[in-house]
């Protein structure tokens, strides 16, 4: 069976955990408009008739690195490039930007077969100016394949996944057959945390904020969740928070309805938010709270 690892690259928020998930057909990678909402690899397994696609969703490459969070999600998007069998470049209209220099770079270093996605196609009127980039594109750069994509809408994506299992190499399957991760439930449930959180927030999120699972309890009918939402400053707190504690119970609610969803149980899922001063611009901290892939 054809069966390998392909990573999913291009700049924050342009739609890479969507495309993910849809793949799969079921939710993995939490999505959100805000930009780098992936902080961490992760792994999405289909395996079908024709073989095992073994899908590396990544944080968006970008050039800022002023932090240590911002090196830490560049480190995990490059070195995602190391050891895959075939790489899907997915960009948002047709128009380059200035830091796709660096990821054809990036590519021709790497060696590797590439399939240009570019998404949200159903938001170009002129179809015809599609055909017109594609041919610009593989001026630029010898991909294997261009296919225009609706991650969203799943438009194309059959013939997307055909294309990808047509490049990788005949080997045994390397995971089970009914694996679709390789993320644990906890690690989940602390993303699932982090998702509804930015989703609520929106544009008052604190981009120094984890979540950090502190104990993950499970019994025969019930899962205990006890989380700890990292922020900076204590203003970040109070927003976190809310008035009388308002933002943070609906934060809650909405995480756990997804979270029994995941795992089929029940759950009780506490929040705490605490302040670590510095936190996102501390290598010892980021690897304290979870960040070392």
């Amino acid at each position: 069976m054809n069966c390998g690892f392909v990573a999913l690259i291009g700049r924050p928020n342009v739609g890479k955990s969507t495309l993910m998930n849809h793949l799969l057909k079921q939710k993995i990678s939490i999505t959100s408009r805000k930009p780098q909402t992936t902080r961490h690899r992760i792994l999405g397994i289909n395996t079908t008739d024709a073989g095992q696609a073994i899908y590396m969703d990544t944080p968006g490459m970008h050039d800022s690195e002023k932090r240590a969070l911002n090196r830490y999600l560049n480190r995990t998007a490059d070195t995602t490039l190391l050891g895959v069998d075939v790489i899907v470049w997915l960009i948002d209209g047709l128009s380059w930007h200035e830091y796709d220099e660096a990821i054809f770079k990036k590519l021709e270093q790497a060696g590797l077969p590439v399939i240009l996605a570019v998404n949200k196609v159903d938001k170009v009127a002129d179809k015809e100016a599609i055909l017109t980039f594609f041919n610009e594109a593989q001026h630029r750069f010898p991909f294997k394949h261009l296919v225009p994509i609706s991650a969203l809408k799943s438009t194309n994506l059959d013939q997307l996944e055909s294309l990808i299992m047509g490049l990788l190499p005949e080997r045994d399957l390397i995971y089970p057959e009914d694996q679709v991760t390789d993320r644990s439930e906890r690690f989940l449930a602390a993303e699932i945390v982090r998702e509804k959180l930015t989703r609520r927030l929106g544009d008052e999120l604190p981009y120094a904020l984890t979540v950090e699972i502190e104990r993950y309890e499970e019994k025969p009918n019930i899962t205990k969740i006890y989380a700890i939402i990292w922020v900076e400053r204590l203003t970040q707190k109070n927003i976190v928070i809310g008035k009388d504690g308002e933002m943070l119970k609906k934060v809650g609610t909405d995480a756990r309805h997804d979270i029994e969803k995941l795992i089929g149980q029940k759950v009780y899922l506490q929040l705490w938010v605490k302040v670590k001063k510095g936190w996102s611009d501390s290598e010892r901290a980021l690897q304290s709270l979870g960040f070392n892939d």
